[in-house]
């Protein structure tokens, strides 16, 4: 029984010891209050920041519509008339072999008439450097103007008539393809002689043929060979020159430009 009392005074005094706690105190009112008051800031500061950005997207789409019609530099952008008609000034220099250069003096007329009145280009022979030189003017309304004029004049210096190398102009599905007879097969001496005879036949027949047949233009400038005309028109004058080079009798070559002419006529 000593022992147990003495137990019981030790937890006495343990429980003397302890501070007191009280479970309501005077400042947790405050405290509650002031987390409302923080609460309903939080609140208002979020709603005021959701409705921003909408009022913020709003006046930016409106702005964005209201400058939808102007550039950035503030002036409305150019029409496509006038974004045509502003160019870049541009400059080409076509060089004439010498044995051109006669020709071009004689047909010099028909050679700037047409580059000047449809291109709008600025055109002058120079003598000195044996070339063609072409530049844009204030005239120039196609962009392919100065690439077109450059086209025009490399095939007369070619040798092609100024008729035919007009319809560069005129049109733009045409092309010049030019190869030599040694890319065919090699040969020498009279077996070349040979082989460019077959081609260009007794009188130019052979070749006026093939250009009829073909819808093609061929200048036949000792071992080099020149043709113009379209894509498709090109492969046939080029498989009828090949066929003559690689020893194929004109009669045969004649048979197949006539069915190919004829499927031609057919898909027109």
């Amino acid at each position: 029984m000593a022992h147990k009392s003495h137990r019981q005074k030790a937890l006495a005094a343990q429980l003397e010891a302890r501070p007191e706690i009280s479970l309501v105190s005077t400042p947790a009112p405050l405290a509650a209050e002031s987390s409302m008051d923080v609460d309903d800031a939080v609140l208002i500061s979020s709603a005021s920041t959701s409705t921003a950005p909408a009022e913020g997207s709003a006046s930016a789409s409106a702005s964005a519509s209201a400058s939808a019609g102007a550039s950035s530099s503030g002036f409305a952008p150019l029409s496509a008339a006038q974004q045509a008609s502003v160019l870049k000034n541009e400059f080409r220099r076509v060089p004439i072999p010498p044995h051109r250069m006669t020709p071009l003096k004689r047909e010099w007329v028909n050679l700037y008439t047409p580059m000047v009145e449809q291109l709008g280009l600025q055109v002058r022979m120079n003598v000195k450097r044996r070339a063609v030189e072409i530049k844009t003017s204030e005239h120039t309304i196609d962009s392919g103007a100065v690439q077109k004029g450059a086209d025009f004049v490399k095939a007369f210096a070619l040798g092609f008539d100024v008729n035919d190398a007009l319809a560069l102009l005129r049109l733009d599905d045409l092309y010049i393809d030019s190869f030599e007879v040694k890319d065919v097969k090699t040969l020498h001496g009279d077996h070349l002689s040979r082989a460019i005879g077959r081609i260009a036949g007794e009188g130019g027949k052979v070749k006026f043929s093939i250009e009829n047949a073909s819808r093609t233009r061929i200048v036949l400038a000792e071992t080099n060979i020149h043709i113009l005309g379209s894509v498709q028109n090109i492969k046939i004058a080029r498989d009828a020159v090949v066929s003559l080079i690689l020893g194929s009798p004109p009669g045969k070559v004649y048979a197949h430009l006539k069915s190919v002419g004829a499927r031609m006529k057919q898909r027109l």
